[in-house]
């Protein structure tokens, strides 16, 4: 029985970025460690986190009480007014913001300056878009379905800069500006979806298409695995989305010959490794 391992599978470079930045500060810091929000979408690498002594705060409130102590700012970033928060405090931060994200929030600082809208394609609801958000001194708008694309509306005065979520399905992405093209907007597309996701994306797709089940492993709130489980799931009909080993409830049968294996860009290598080790060993 083959077992076919994405290679593009495991932490990205800013995932692993944010995470080393934690552990450095635990060994660095003296007083009290703090995240806004989870460093990453994986409920595994945060438990880990907070048995080291760091501490997750889920909302302004619990930001604007602090003291002491020293905050990391997530991965998938803030808006500005955080950052100016903190600085009022005097609470000492340290950036985790992924650079592909800061980009976005550089280009949404620029391309308002010049006089357009911005709008993001991709979940107004994930913490990167918001953080996106939090960069516009304007009104922005977000979309995420065909179906958003085709009622949206705005003046055909308005000039837009069409950003996308760094996390967005890539074919997606394309489809849903190709609708708002056509609606004769003077718009400007900067494609900001990562290259590693694009490659991740691409590769799980290829594999998906050549295997008889697939697995996908990653964290239950992670964009990026959530989009990778859908791309899967078209390939291949027997795809499995968990968090860890203990998710996996593989069907076997004979029709079962190869395996795929893909994970998220928060799933640490060790949860991999042991899927992998537990396929190769039942088949």
């Amino acid at each position: 029985m083959k077992v076919k391992l994405a290679k593009t599978a495991g932490f990205c470079f800013g995932v692993r970025r944010a995470v080393d930045t934690v552990y450095e500060q635990i060994e660095q810091s003296q007083g009290p460690i703090y995240t806004y929000g989870p460093i990453v979408h994986n409920e595994m690498v945060v438990r880990e986190l907070e048995e080291k002594g760091v501490r997750v705060l889920g909302t302004e409130e619990e930001l604007a009480e602090l003291t002491q102590g020293t905050v990391i700012i997530r991965a998938h970033g803030v808006g500005r007014h955080i950052y100016e928060l903190l600085e009022q405090k005097g609470i000492r931060l340290v950036d985790a913001t992924c650079p592909f994200v800061r980009k976005i929030h550089r280009i949404a600082e620029r391309e308002e300056k010049n006089g357009r809208r911005i709008l993001i394609i991709g979940n107004a609801k994930h913490p990167e878009v918001e953080g996106i958000r939090g960069w516009c001194r304007n009104p922005s708008y977000v979309i995420e379905s065909a179906e958003e694309a085709r009622n949206f509306k705005a003046p055909l005065s308005e000039k837009l800069c069409i950003v996308s979520q760094t996390t967005f399905n890539y074919n997606k992405f394309e489809d849903l500006v190709e609708i708002i093209s056509k609606k004769g907007y003077d718009i400007l597309v900067l494609n900001t979806i990562c290259s590693a996701t694009e490659e991740r994306q691409t590769e799980a797709r290829q594999i998906a298409s050549e295997v008889d089940a697939m697995i996908v492993i990653g964290g239950s709130h992670s964009s990026n695995t959530q989009k990778l489980f859908e791309i899967c799931k078209k390939e291949c009909g027997n795809t499995y989305y968990i968090q860890s080993l203990d998710d996996l409830d593989l069907k076997t049968s004979e029709s079962i010959r190869c395996v795929g294996i893909t994970a998220g860009a928060s799933t640490p290598n060790k949860i991999i490794e042991e899927v992998q080790k537990h396929v190769g060993i039942k088949f």
